[in-house]
């Protein structure tokens, strides 16, 4: 059984009263700029074992009859078609997913802003499909000099340009599909035309990570910088929480390099600012729940790892662009100064060498219990298709020799994908061979063992020494099993799916 690190009812309870508490010290209405994930936190998850990756939705369902969201998203991402790497769909998409998401949840979705709008095509076509949709929308608008020309900023030619966003809740949570959508801008572009209408709103901000009230080089907040290796974030002691209050927290770059540009825009617009530090602009309760330091360690040194991992292969698929090698390294130097390497992962040195013995390439899986099970590949069958198979059999108690599935069904199936359907590899991929296995589960009870097995998949460990066709890859992240793969593909060709 997984081990617990982090106290999650706590966690709910301490955050929506720190949020609660926020709201009434700025007299009842309160942006919160919400980083990171909203639902499907699966990085904090995996760091924190404990915490549940809706964690922060059923926070803010606690607060419910106070709260409303605006989802932010930059035009410049629209035009760009930007994709999310977790989902591998575009920005677009993930707001009209995230829209039916909070909705579903219930929770009130007030509109959507479009930041950095310049009337781009595809802005322009994503704002009327949205209208089409009964969705409300906003445009806020580039800012010459922004962000550290404060005066024009807040100002009727910076902020004033852009279109004020109807809001009736006392809680505004402002949240995006991905970083750099301009949440922040959408807050303080708020607070200044609620304060042109005589309403005294304020601002908070709400990051996961780093955890300000531990250690800089703990490794939950290691993980978090290799998480975001290629956003350039760095965690630092914040400078001026120090000199305030004496007092030595965490925070990131761009909070400590920006906050001298939003203490003068607080100032313009309130004539004085509520917060002495990036810190104090902070809810984030996360470190407070922590009862098991050791477990949430131990997690976030498999985290960092696995990210060195991820990054490798973002950079060998071209998705990291010309800093590749730059980033590549700041992942291996984390790494290193978290005291790891490769090693420390079992199911690397497992996976090589059964792909070493086979000449071909393998992959492996740690059980819960330790076990360890691999999988070779074969004219049947891949090699993550393999280990997907042999895993549910260690699972069931099923002798690995038994067939789940025969050739006589495999086969049909191959001769159905490369005869009829177009493709060149006969070898079942796991989607394949998962509905194979669930047809024979209707009449052999040994398959339908084994595929009542598949929910103690979630959280285990799993290493390709290839990369993984993206078909394997999503089926491992929908089983939620960590995989992690060698930066290289198997065969040699150019275009690779």
């Amino acid at each position: 059984m997984r081990k617990i690190g982090f106290d999650n009812e706590k966690y709910i309870e301490l955050q929506s009263g720190k949020i609660r508490e926020r709201i009434d010290k700025f007299g009842g209405k309160l942006y919160l700029e919400f980083g990171g994930k909203l639902f499907d936190d699966y990085h904090a998850s995996r760091v924190l074992p404990g915490f549940k990756p809706d964690s922060k939705l059923k926070m803010l369902l606690a607060l419910r009859e106070q709260a409303e969201i605006i989802i932010a998203i930059c035009a410049c991402d629209i035009e760009k078609n930007k994709v999310r790497g977790d989902l591998g769909i575009t920005y677009d998409l993930d707001v009209l997913r995230l829209i039916d998401a909070f909705r579903v949840a219930g929770l009130y979705v007030g509109s959507v802003v479009l930041t950095q709008y310049a009337s781009q095509p595809a802005a322009k076509a994503f704002r009327q499909r949205l209208k089409e949709l009964g969705v409300k929308t906003y445009r806020h608008y580039p800012i010459e000099g922004y962000p550290n020309n404060t005066e024009k900023i807040v100002s009727q030619e910076g902020y004033g340009r852009n279109e004020y966003i109807q809001t009736s809740r006392s809680l505004v949570v402002v949240t995006a599909p991905g970083p750099g959508s301009g949440k922040m801008a959408v807050c303080l572009s708020q607070l200044y035309h609620e304060n042109l209408r005589g309403v005294k709103a304020g601002y908070a901000k709400f990051e996961t990570f780093p955890i300000w009230n531990l250690p800089l080089k703990h490794p939950v907040n290691i993980a978090y910088e290799a998480a975001t290796v290629d956003l350039n974030d760095v965690n630092m002691i914040d400078p001026f929480h120090l000199e305030t209050y004496g007092e030595t927290v965490v925070n990131y770059n761009r909070d400590i390099e920006i906050f001298p540009v939003l203490n003068a825009i607080f100032k313009q617009i309130y004539g004085t600012s509520p917060y002495s530090s990036p810190t104090d602009m902070g809810v984030n309760m996360a470190g407070n729940c922590i009862v098991d330091d050791e477990v949430c360690r131990s997690a976030s040194n498999q985290e960092i790892i696995r990210r060195y991992y991820q990054t490798l292969c973002a950079g060998r698929k071209g998705l990291l662009g010309e800093d590749a090698e730059d980033i590549s390294y700041k992942a291996e130097l984390l790494m290193r100064t978290a005291n790891l390497s490769p090693e420390d992962r079992p199911v690397v040195a497992a996976a090589k060498e059964k792909a070493d013995r086979t000449g071909a390439p393998a992959a492996a899986m740690e059980l819960a219990d330790g076990r360890i099970v691999t999988g070779k590949t074969s004219s049947l069958l891949g090699a993550s298709s393999a280990l997907l198979l042999n895993a549910l059999k260690a699972l069931a108690g099923i002798k690995k020799e038994i067939d789940l599935i025969s050739a006589t069904i495999i086969e049909p199936i191959q001769d159905l994908k490369v005869n009829h359907l177009g493709n060149h590899n006969p070898r079942l991929h796991t989607d394949e061979i998962l509905v194979a296995l669930s047809i024979c589960a209707a009449t052999d009870p040994k398959a339908a063992l084994a595929m009542r097995q598949l929910p103690l998949l979630e959280g285990l460990e799993a290493h390709s020494t290839v990369i993984l066709p993206q078909v394997d890859e999503g089926i491992f992240r929908r089983l939620k099993v960590n995989l992690t793969c060698d930066p290289k593909y198997q065969s040699h060709n150019l275009y690779h799916k």
